[in-house]
């Protein structure tokens, strides 16, 4: 479940309300790169500074606007226990395909206190659950030993694996039934190597069909063409976290006419410098990847 590429959204605002017409754009632009998946609400989507409301209305705007196209996995992690079980029963009513669940941040909770944590979760509400595990956003990690417990719970079906680590990785495909899914765009290809499914891309914010492509060319055996676009996305990723994910996205995507440059703080705009980096790889990437182009399925 959730395998391929799905994308870690970011949310547009405008004059600091949510611009929920760039939010359709948003949605229309990844479509047509061919997304098996959405994202709302997470990291990339800002959700820690958007109210219950606004996620609420986002999660509808994305069940409505995929139609089925695409599944959408719903950021609604908290590190208060109970506010997790709260939202991920409210993105269920939104008719959401699944929970992406961060570990606990700030907390630092014990791995006891971890598989706890999402085994609360997953027993007091419906949906299947993708765990996220992103130390370098947290300070906490789920090790494999608490991974390999909370994926026998028949409602965790899937984790977003962020830690860096292939051997990490490699143990997780060994010991457990889950779907691991990529959450470092440059290790996709990588992970898919050692029997990842998939990856939660931030670049396939700016470029989903390469990004797309790359899965399906290594998926019917075609490495070379793999590689090939994984080395051509490869600078544009790095430029995309020049600076703190998601301001060099929504940078990325202002340049493209898709949304507004606009965060929420304490998130701001990239620097003039970071903005000139962006737009050389846009620019680069533009002509590498002929004819499939930046941001587009064509």
């Amino acid at each position: 479940m959730f395998e391929g590429l799905s994308v870690a959204m970011v949310t547009p605002f405008r004059e600091g309300q949510v611009d929920w017409e760039g939010v359709d754009r948003v949605l229309d632009h990844l479509l047509d790169g061919g997304v098996d998946g959405v994202v709302p609400s997470g990291t990339t989507g800002e959700g820690a500074t958007l109210t219950e409301s606004e996620r609420e209305q986002l999660f509808q705007r994305c069940v409505k606007r995929t139609r089925g196209r695409a599944f959408v996995l719903a950021g609604t992690g908290s590190n208060d226990t109970r506010k997790a079980v709260e939202t991920t029963r409210m993105a269920a009513e939104c008719g959401v395909d699944g929970a992406l669940v961060v570990t606990p941040f700030y907390n630092k909770p014990s791995q006891a206190g971890l598989v706890a944590h999402f085994e609360e979760i997953a027993e007091r509400t419906s949906l299947p659950i993708c765990l996220y595990n992103v130390p370098g956003r947290t300070s906490v990690k789920l090790e494999v030993p608490a991974i390999r417990t909370l994926s026998k719970h028949p409602r965790i079906v899937a984790i977003k694996e962020a830690c860096g680590s292939l051997d990490m990785v490699s143990e997780i495909v060994r010991d457990t039934d889950l779907t691991v899914l990529s959450g470092d765009d440059p290790l996709t290809l990588p992970m898919l190597a050692v029997g990842g499914k998939g990856v939660i891309s931030v670049t396939g914010n700016v470029v989903p069909a390469a990004v797309q492509q790359m899965i399906q060319a290594f998926n019917s055996g075609n490495m070379a063409e793999a590689r090939r676009l994984h080395l051509a996305t490869l600078a544009l990723t790095h430029a995309l976290f020049v600076e703190t994910n998601p301001c060099p996205a929504k940078f990325a995507l202002s340049h493209l006419g898709l949304i507004e440059n606009e965060l929420r703080l304490p998130l701001v705009p990239v620097s003039d410098a970071s903005a000139a980096t962006i737009k050389a790889e846009l620019a680069r990437v533009a002509v590498d990847l002929h004819p499939l182009g930046v941001g587009s399925a064509q």
